[in-house]
């Protein structure tokens, strides 16, 4: 079974692949069938990623907003053909940063102790 910290690192090495092929923009995004199944998929990762993760875990971290990744995947995949382009481009460019710096503090404020 993963763990915790398995799954925290699942989710940050997404956020990297994801961050480092939409640096084109939207633009770039919109035109490119594969880059969109690229980022779909590996938001996918993060919202399994996040299901994964002990109840005890996600509590004791109540900031990040681990219902709403673990739904933003199920609508991933159950509503892929009702997408909209724009929330997703939107999601990597506001959401994700954001997402990583909360599990990158939590990665080291676990380090620490």
């Amino acid at each position: 079974m993963r763990s915790d910290q398995d799954r925290l690192g699942d989710i940050i090495e997404a956020i990297a692949k994801i961050q480092e092929r939409t640096g084109a923009g939207e633009d770039a995004f919109r035109t490119d069938e594969m880059l969109q199944v690229w980022v779909i998929h590996h938001l996918q990762v993060i919202g399994e990623a996040a299901r994964g993760l002990s109840g005890e875990f996600r509590d004791l971290h109540p900031a990040v907003r681990w219902a709403q990744l673990v739904a933003l995947r199920n609508i991933l995949v159950h509503e892929y053909f009702g997408l909209n382009l724009h929330q997703v481009w939107m999601m990597v460019c506001k959401e994700l940063p954001k997402l990583s710096a909360q599990i990158q503090q939590i990665r080291l404020r676990r380090l620490e102790n």
